[in-house]
């Protein structure tokens, strides 16, 4: 379990390297932190609780922690299809990026109407799937 943990953390580390980094360099990069923050802020509200102060820093802790369990799910096979899972889950995380903030009243993303936006989600998160397939592969080597 701790080997598919710490997968799914390299997996989170390379998805929100990949989109901090590119956030501050690509006009038109998506904006997972601002949905983030907009989702952290709504749960916040809903209990009625005031949202953060640093909402930017709470909502990239929460990305983290919850693509690293995501992720983590490349344990649930074989070595052998670490790399194919995690490219499977990144996929769909990638996927579900996309379509699913305005369904869920996340609205949508500052960038949304570019094709370009919309690739590049679907891209970094099956990065982030890839890496954690990868590191799962690599952790589990020991097991032979």
């Amino acid at each position: 379990m701790l080997k598919a943990l710490g997968s799914g953390l390299v997996g989170a580390c390379a998805l929100t390297l990949i989109h901090e980094t590119a956030r501050r360099f690509i006009d038109d990069a998506p904006r997972m932190d601002v949905l983030g923050m907009r989702a952290l802020a709504k749960a916040a509200r809903a209990v009625d609780v005031a949202p953060p102060i640093t909402l930017h820093e709470a909502a990239l802790v929460g990305d983290l922690v919850s693509n690293s369990l995501y992720y983590s799910l490349v344990g649930a096979g074989s070595r052998e299809d670490a790399l194919r899972n995690g490219a499977l889950l990144g996929l769909a995380a990638g996927l579900g990026a996309v379509l699913l903030p305005e369904p869920l009243g996340l609205g949508r993303q500052p960038t949304e109407d570019s094709p370009a936006t919309q690739l590049m989600t679907v891209a970094w998160y099956l990065a982030g799937g890839l890496a954690a397939g990868a590191a799962y592969s690599a952790f589990a080597s020991g097991d032979e």
